[in-house]
This record gives C-alpha cells, structure tokens and sequence, in this order.
C-alpha cells in the first residue's frame, strides 16, 4: 500500500542532512561551518538516543496488546532505511570534515595528534598529562573484570590493545573513558610559528601517555582507537502509585544511564580482535547499527571549537524594541499595549526587566509562570526568588519531565522550595510545554492581569539564537485565559476545564478541533471560488489526521505555504492538488523555532503564535497555547516576516516528495536571506521609531525666551 505521508523518522534524517549542507557551504565562516558538523553529530545522538530506540522498542513490543505509543506499521523497514542513509550521511560527514581541515590549514590552525609533535610540544603534552589528566582517568583492564563495565553514553573511549614487538606476551585489551567533560576536548599547544595555532584533541593527548599509563605490565606496544556507545534515553515512567513523580524520575534517570545500546560508532581502523571483543561484550549485532567512522568521535564538543579564527564572525547584537526603547519601565508600555518581541533580533531583556519589576512592585501580589528549559544561571529565576524575598507570591509550573532536562530541572525545583516559591511538577500522562507568564497587580482598588505568551522557553541564552516570539500583553480576555490555564495547573482535575477558554486555544482539549475547523472553512471558501489560503510555520510537521486536512485544502484549491525546520511528513506534489503546495526549510545562523499559523478566513485574517507543532505528542498530550495575535500592526508584522522567510532563495531548500533538499534559487531575482532581511526590516522599524520619538521630544521642548 502507497504511504500517504513521509515517514517521520526518515524525514528527520533529511532534515540533518540540510544541517550537513551548512557545514559544506563554503559560503559559511569557517568555525559556523565546523559547529554545524557539531550539531548535526549531537542531532544524531540525540535521534539514535530516541527515536532509534523507538524504534526498537516497537519491535520488542509487536503482538502486545498494550503499548503506550504510537506504532509504525513496519519499524524493522525503517531501521534498515535509516541504517542505510545514515552510514552514507556519515561519509559525506568525513568528507567534509577533511575539506574543513584543509580550509583551517591554510589559516595556519592545524589539528594534530601525538605522532605529529616537535620536541618542546611533546614535553607539553607529557606535562599536562601529569598534571591535569592522569587523575581524571580510570584504565580498565576489561578482560580482568567478571563483569564488563557499564560505558556510559555520550562519552567517548579510547580502546587500547597492548602487545609485545616480538610477541613473546599474550594481547591485553584496555579502556580509557575520555574525560572530556571535565577537561574539555581541545588542548591548545604553546606557539612555535608566530601566527600558527596547533591543536591537539584530548584522547590524543591520552594516546601520547599510554606507555606511562600502562608501564606496570612491561608491553612495548600500544595502539587505540576511539569508540562511543548511543543508548536508549527513553525515560520509563512506572506505574507504582506509591512513588511520587520525583522518585518516579530519579529512578527513569538512573535506568536511563543503563539503557540498551543502540548504536556503536568505531574508527573503522579499529584492530579487528578489539572490534569483535567490544561488540560481543556489549551484545550488539550486525543490525545494532555499527557504524564505522574515522579517527574522531562525538563531534557536539567541535560546537565548542576554540575561537582561534583571525575572521571573527559577523552576529549581529539583539537590539531593544522600540515600543520600550524611551520607557523607563516595560510594565507601563504593556499596560497601554501589546508588545511582540521577536528573538533573537530583539533583546530578551524586556521579559527579565518585566519580572524583576515585579519582583519590587509593592502593588504586585503574585507570579505565576511555566518553565520547560532554562539557562544554566538562570536570570528568570533569579527574578522570581527576588520577588519572594519581596513577599509575593510565586507559582512556578516546572516540567520536571523536559527530555534531557529532567535531571536540571530537579535541581531547579530544590532550590525554588528553599527559597518559598511554590512549586507545580506536571500532570500525568501531560506534559506541559505551554510558555506563559501571569502578573497579578492591585491598582485603584482593582486586580489587573498582565504577562505573556510565548513560542519559545524562557531561556537568555538560548534567546540569542534561537527564533521565537513572545507577546506581552495586558489583553483583559488573553490573561483571563491564562489564569484559567494556571488555575487548571494548579488544581490539576480533568482537562475538560481548558475547554473555558475563550480566546486561547489550548491542547489537549480544543487545537486539533478548531484547526480542522479552520482549515474547512478555508476549503469551504475556495470551493466557493474565493480567495482561501493557509500560512503555517512550525518546526515539525507529523500528525496524519491535519495532513490529511491539509491534501483536502490543496485539492480544493487553498493556497497553502508552510515553512517548516524539521520533521515534514506532507507529500508536497500531487496532480490532484488545484494549487500545489508551497513547502519550505530555512536552515541558517539562527534556529528557526517559531510556531505562527495564519489563516485567510475570508478577507478576515486569523493570525495565531504557538507553543505547538502539528505532531500527535503536542496536540494529544502535552498542554500548550496558541494565542490570537489581536493587535492588527502586529498581524502585519508577523506577516511581513513570514513574507520574508517565504522570499528566501539563499537558505530555504524545497521540501518535496524525494526529500532532495534542493536549494530554492531564482537568479531573476535579487537574493533574498531572511534572517538577514528580517533583522533589516525590524532594525528599520527601530530606527524610525527611535527618529519620531526623538522629533517629537524636540517639538515640545519650550522656546527660551531671553532675558533682557
């Protein structure tokens, strides 16, 4: 039977492989180009971690009647699929990475290893060794140890095999866990050239000290080669009643960093007795994707390369909105209006400055915000415990259960409770991934409500790159809904109470329902003959039944245009469709995150921003908020920027049937890159802001008069 859809999983490789071709366009600064190899190698951790692991799963679950997922019809198929494309993502990766290593050559930074230092570099290394390596390291005598030691994931090993010269001592096998999360991956050497920067990795700096390591047993011979092991990260969640929520989670922890392997990445130089040893004691098979590589491994820690470049990059600052450019106080402009910040062009200083006045207001009595990732220094946080010390009162619902964020968020919520703030941990089977903030404030006798919606997390750093936006508001019906939403969080009954919302549509309750609502009016429309037409931008793109709305709305002639960054499951080309539909990926300097839907409605345009992507996790479990954008210069606004991204023939590739990731060229055209034209078009609003704000001031200042 002819799939309907794209396979998601087999979507999600095409979306790395846009990630890839950012590393090989040499149009990128060279150290963008070698930290995109460093998120598409973290991106494939994290895929082989999850969904390959799934995957799995599916497999070892198929003839159960219960299983809490949703199955692929036939998961064996995918894995071989994924096995086949992610062993030719790999070479295209070594090739790359060799035309970036020349590239760093010719500006005289090289990347050495212990076979290529001059003398007074080789006493270097020997002397770091000494004093900063050796007692991070624990070599394993593996064959010696009953039981084989747990390797855990994300590092990385150097495997060692020691021999004699002349043969006259049996082989040993050794491990050597890298310590590079304690150290680091990059040592860089003291200069020799002027002008010149040598760099050697840290499990290179490990091989150089292997004969000093393993002295006591008298071999005279030492060769290795680095290896890593992916393992399952889903996160089982028990069903023992006598377990809080937090047990539950410390204990999915721990069973996490003991999860089955699920890949095993090796440089394909590998001795041939080692290899056979390492997958035997692992209980790995041929099919338990094995992939052969180079000499270097766990390429994320290259998205942390030294900034060693004499070309520094060109990122342009965030700069303030100009609504709140002359305001002392961002409360007061958001009790006149609304306020769009768009990240990471505008500054994320408004929602801190937002919280930290707050945090002194004598008339404020309560904050009541969602946290799902936060910065690792946390300014929000930070805020939120000052406005405790000031005596109000603060709510915190803090997702404990954000993949790869659990064990942060435990920490976080440990120190929330010491310093007062009251703290929500999640509903059951609900995630909330929902970004809003509630500010409650007494003035003249009366409780207003003012805060924010948001598409991203409430993080400073992750702010400065990743795109998002985040509307401020005291809208009396938008806040009235927020409340009702925190109230729901906070008393944590049946999800029917989401459905008292009015003006935002929150999930799980209402978004499936008034999507499909949408869309049908704008079929309803084009069958009509009239105008109809959807604009949606997301990150993914999954659930079946909105695809499936989506093929309707294109056959009866809806203009739909979607701007997707990641998983797109849509099969975009289809005869039957009266207006094909327009699909594109923009992969850039900036992440694009954002959720925007806009419909045409009849001339009467219904423009929304969104936690939540189209994917059967976001609409069916987890709480989140799509929030109306009222105010009609912010429509235009969103508008224009997704007019923009729409425009884009630089970065934008076609998201088609084939997956081919073709770039979206126009050679009539003058090029156009969004992230680019975007921080252009918003700068320019600033500026011109900024010249009537400072005209205007002019104007009343008053005319001196002499004295005589």
């Amino acid at each position: 039977m002819k799939r309907k859809t794209i396979i998601r999983d087999i979507s999600w490789l095409s979306f790395n492989a846009r990630v890839l071709q950012e590393a090989a366009d040499l149009t990128v600064p060279l150290r963008e180009r070698i930290k995109f190899l460093g998120i598409f190698s973290n991106n494939m951790d994290e895929f082989f971690r999850v969904r390959v692991a799934t995957l799995k799963r599916m497999i070892e679950f198929s003839g159960r009647t219960k299983v809490n997922m949703h199955l692929e019809v036939a998961p064996d198929k995918i894995l071989d699929e994924i096995q086949t494309i992610v062993l030719q993502q790999q070479s295209a990766f070594s090739i790359i990475w060799e035309s970036i290593r020349k590239e760093l050559e010719k500006e005289k930074i090289f990347l050495v290893n212990e076979k290529q230092l001059n003398k007074e570099e080789q006493k270097f290394v020997q002397t770091f060794f000494e004093e900063e390596v050796r007692s991070n390291i624990i070599p394993l005598m593996v064959e010696s140890i009953p039981q084989f030691p747990y390797l855990r994931d994300k590092s990385i090993f150097l495997g060692v095999v020691l021999s004699k010269k002349d043969a006259t001592m049996k082989r040993k096998y050794a491990l050597i866990e890298i310590p590079s999360k304690t150290l680091g991956r990059f040592v860089i050497l003291p200069e020799v050239n002027p002008g010149e920067t040598r760099i050697i990795l840290l499990e290179d700096v490990v091989r150089y000290n292997l004969r000093s390591i393993f002295a006591y047993f008298g071999y005279d011979k030492y060769e290795s080669w680095i290896f890593k092991v992916t393992r399952d990260a889903e996160m089982d969640i028990d069903n023992d009643i006598s377990t809080t929520l937090i047990q539950k989670i410390e204990k999915g922890l721990k069973n996490r960093r003991k999860g089955k392997p699920v890949r095993f990445v090796y440089d394909k130089e590998m001795d041939d007795g080692l290899l056979e040893y390492l997958i035997k004691r692992l209980n790995l098979t041929k099919k338990g994707n094995l992939i052969p590589g180079g000499r270097i491994h766990n390429f994320r820690h290259f998205m942390d390369f030294p900034d060693v470049f004499s070309k520094k990059g060109q990122r342009k600052k965030p700069f303030m909105h100009p609504l709140l450019v002359k305001s002392p106080r961002v409360t007061d402009v958001m009790l006149e209006q609304d306020v769009m910040l768009h990240f990471p062009y505008h500054s994320f200083n408004p929602v801190i400055d937002m919280l930290r006045e707050a945090a002194i207001d004598p008339n404020v009595t309560a904050i009541k915000i969602t946290a799902y990732r936060l910065a690792s220094n946390s300014k929000v946080i930070n805020a939120l415990i000052n406005a405790v010390r000031n005596g109000k009162h603060v709510t915190v619902m803090l997702e404990l259960r954000a993949r790869f964020d659990e064990e942060a968020n435990l920490e976080w919520k440990e120190r929330l409770e010491d310093e007062g703030v009251k703290v929500l941990i999640g509903i059951p089977n609900l995630k909330v991934h929902a970004k809003l903030c509630l500010i409650k404030k007494r003035l003249n006798n009366r409780t207003i409500h003012y805060g924010f919606v948001s598409t991203g997390n409430l993080n400073e750093r992750t702010s400065t790159v990743y795109g998002d936006h985040c509307l401020l508001t005291s809208n009396r019906n938008i806040m009235a809904d927020v409340n009702r939403i925190f109230t729901y969080l906070e008393k944590r009954k049946d999800t029917a109470q989401l459905k008292f919302c009015k003006t935002l549509i929150p999930c799980p309750t209402s978004l499936r329902k008034e999507l499909i609502k949408m869309i049908n009016k704008e079929i309803k429309i084009a069958k009509s003959k009239k105008p109809a037409a959807i604009t949606l931008k997301m990150n993914s793109v999954s659930d079946e039944e909105l695809i499936n709305k989506i093929y309707d709305a294109a056959t009866a002639g809806v203009a739909v245009k979607l701007i997707v960054r990641g998983i797109y499951c849509i099969l975009s080309d289809n005869k039957k469709f009266k207006k094909q539909i327009t699909a594109i990926s923009i992969i850039d300097e900036y992440l694009e995150h954002a959720r925007v839907f806009i419909f045409h409605n009849g001339g009467k345009e219904k423009v929304y921003i969104s936690s939540a992507d189209w994917m059967v996790r976001n609409l069916d479990h987890r709480v989140e908020v799509t929030c109306p954008v009222l105010d009609l210069s912010i429509q235009k606004e969103l508008k224009d920027i997704l007019d923009i991204q729409l425009s884009d023939n630089v970065k934008a590739r076609w998201l088609d049937n084939d997956l081919s990731n073709d770039y979206k060229k126009d050679k009539s055209q003058k090029k156009v890159r969004a992230q680019i034209e975007i921080y252009n078009y918003l700068n320019q609003k600033n500026l011109k802001n900024i010249e009537l704000q400072t005209q205007t001031a002019t104007e009343t200042i008053p005319e001196i008069v002499a004295i005589p």
